[in-house]
């Protein structure tokens, strides 16, 4: 199996209701995202995919959490901070953790690679993805010393 990895770094605030002590209040995060593609087989430029495929396939997605906060949809809070703007995320499955952040980011990419999403830059060069290529995990740094990983085995 061969394996590459992509590395984005986004900054995210969040605020964790459930939490016992201090992050249940507003609080950041350098965040290091990494996607880890594989395949049993290279294409035709002896690649897994090309980096910039993963880029153009996640740059937006990931751009909604830079400089924005995460929020659960059942925190009260949630009311006040109706007149944020756009950098509010609500999280309906829970609480906004590292943990439901790499899954979520996980399904997007997966969900790009199943459409056979191809992207197109502006000077016209196509980006293409492999149906045999499968997102094998990622993985969101919280601190420099913790992260969360997800990973779907099936």
């Amino acid at each position: 199996m061969y394996r590459i990895c992509k590395a984005f770094t986004i900054e995210t605030g969040h605020m964790l209701s459930k939490h016992p002590e201090r992050c249940k209040y507003p609080h950041g995060h350098t965040r290091r995202v990494e996607l880890v593609l594989a395949s049993p087989t290279l294409d035709d430029n002896d690649m897994v995919c090309d980096f910039k495929w993963i880029k153009l396939a996640v740059a937006d997605f990931l751009d909604q959490f830079d400089h924005a906060l995460c929020v659960n949809i059942s925190d009260p809070v949630i009311e006040k901070l109706g007149t944020a703007g756009e950098r509010v995320v609500i999280f309906e499955e829970g609480d906004p953790t590292t943990e439901l952040m790499a899954k979520r980011i996980y399904d997007h990419l997966n969900d790009q690679i199943r459409k056979g999403a191809t992207f197109t830059t502006e000077s016209g060069i196509a980006y293409k993805i492999r149906q045999d290529v499968r997102v094998e995990r990622v993985r969101v740094g919280e601190t420099p010393t913790s992260w969360a990983e997800f990973e779907d085995r099936n």
